[in-house]
């Protein structure tokens, strides 16, 4: 059997954690399996590099950031294959662009466009490990980097390319919870969560999958696995449909994002196109757009609300206010020190009433409901931030506890 591993950076933190890792491989290899093992930079080496780079200039060039950052990965890389050559293990650390890991020519958060595994295959045949370094790709004859959360992105694409049997992705957390254990200590931990479940939760503010690398197993079918690094216990599989006993509740799992603003729009006239020129220059911008509310006052008017993330608040209303002119909206409202919670599980799609016994129960706590998302399988309300943590604990009493 051909297993990708990945290992985030708390799982190579430091030279003792490190060798447990060279310790997992090997158990690995000792069981008759084949490995390719993906890493993260150590600890927070990344953001110790990122201060480096903004002690120099405030907005550092694009191309020499990723240049700098692609380095934390290859020391973790590195010193993993030599932890692996000390136990006798055949280990070869490779770089994006040895790798052959292409993506797209863009700095900072690139997409991956293709793998060609060639190389990777011709050294698990000669019997070596690669430990290759996620995060990073190469396009053209640039390094690139593929931000927050690629180096689960690189795993899965990695065992798509290779093939690969299983694709392990061990953090510092045992699996995959009904919700932040640090929320809700008595959160129970799912053995199976399907990839549409585990794509809502993760695109919602749960933090244990990067939602490309969950896409990316999807469209591949790559079978997946998240698991500690720290203690051997069973993790959560992410399958295609969830058929155990989690299945036979309603909801799967609660999710949450802080940090989040609301900005909207009063009295935008119909005739002048505003959503299109709007959401058009907030996406030219990079400003990501979550819950869209819009609602007819008038039958030439709209007013129209949005949530962004806090740090993007500010830029987008400045946006906003360089299109007052032209689109001769009434009024601009933003408020922030907001949040999401939001209940995701398959189970809503043939269970009704689902959203009303939600609204019921933020309801009876007296926390306001400011916006409403839905989807076939989740419902997302914004709400006051310093009320989020008692409505998890609320929603997860009465949607996940006996």
């Amino acid at each position: 059997m051909l297993v990708v591993q990945k290992f985030g950076g708390t799982s190579v933190g430091s030279i003792e954690r490190i060798e447990a890792v060279a310790d997992i491989i090997s158990r690995t290899l000792r069981a008759g399996h084949q490995c390719a093992v993906v890493v993260s930079a150590m600890g927070h080496s990344t953001d110790e590099l990122l201060a480096l780079a903004h002690a120099i200039d405030r907005l550092p060039d694009p191309r020499e950031l990723d240049a700098l950052l692609s380095t934390g990965e290859q020391v973790s890389a590195a010193l993993l294959a030599m932890a692996l050559q000390k136990r006798g293990v055949k280990a070869r650390s490779f770089t994006g662009w040895q790798a052959r890991i292409y993506t797209e020519p863009v700095h900072g958060a690139a997409r991956l466009v293709r793998i060609e595994p060639d190389g990777l295959r011709e050294a698990i045949a000669q019997g070596v490990v690669p430990v290759i370094t996620g995060f990073q790709g190469i396009a053209g004859e640039d390094v690139t980097t593929l931000g927050r959360g690629g180096s689960d992105t690189s795993a899965v694409a990695v065992a798509a390319a290779l093939g690969a049997d299983l694709c392990e992705i061990y953090t510092d957390v045992t699996g995959v919870f009904t919700t932040d254990p640090r929320v809700v200590p008595h959160a129970r931990k799912l053995s199976e969560i399907s990839y549409d479940e585990m794509l809502e939760l993760a695109n919602l503010g749960a933090q244990v999958l990067h939602p490309r690398a969950v896409e990316a197993a999807k469209q591949f079918n790559v079978r997946l696995v998240v698991k500690s690094s720290f203690v051997e216990e069973e993790g959560t599989w992410v399958v295609a449909t969830a058929t155990g006993f989690e299945q036979r509740q309603v909801v799967t799992g609660i999710a949450f994002e802080r940090e989040v603003a609301r900005i909207a729009l009063i009295g935008v006239p119909l005739h002048r196109h505003g959503l299109a020129c709007v959401f058009g220059e907030l996406a030219q911008a990079g400003i990501n757009v979550d819950v869209i509310v819009q609602s007819v006052v008038q039958s030439s008017d709209v007013d129209v609300s949005f949530t962004v993330k806090e740090a993007d608040c500010e830029r987008a209303v400045e946006i906003l206010g360089g299109l007052k002119d032209q689109l001769a909206y009434q009024g601009l409202v933003r408020e922030a020190g907001l949040a999401k919670v939001s209940i995701v599980g398959a189970g809503m799609i043939s269970n009704p009433g689902v959203a009303a016994e939600m609204f019921r129960v933020l309801a009876e706590a007296d926390i306001p409901v400011k916006m409403v998302s839905t989807s076939e399988i989740k419902v997302s309300c914004i709400i006051p931030a310093d009320r989020v943590e008692q409505a998890v604990q609320r929603l997860h009493a009465a949607f996940l506890e006996p």
